[in-house]
């Protein structure tokens, strides 16, 4: 498992806002920039995956609810 797959959605979110930051505020060589970029790709992604479980486990809760 790589570390990214451990990071929480809390911890994901606030590095990519730290990302965003940093190419907002610009002053950075091409290559670092796309480095900051890549990641923040990636720590989207996490934050995605995060998501994605929360929203699969309420429609489970709510089926399980109707069937009650």
């Amino acid at each position: 498992m790589s570390d990214d797959q451990q990071l929480s959605y809390e911890q994901a979110r606030t590095e990519l806002a730290g990302v965003v930051e940093r190419l907002e505020t610009g002053g950075s060589s091409l290559e670092e920039s796309l480095a900051l970029w890549e990641r923040g790709e990636k720590l989207a992604d996490v934050c995605e995956r995060w998501l994605e479980g929360a929203r699969a486990r309420i429609e489970a809760a709510r089926a399980a609810r109707a069937e009650e």
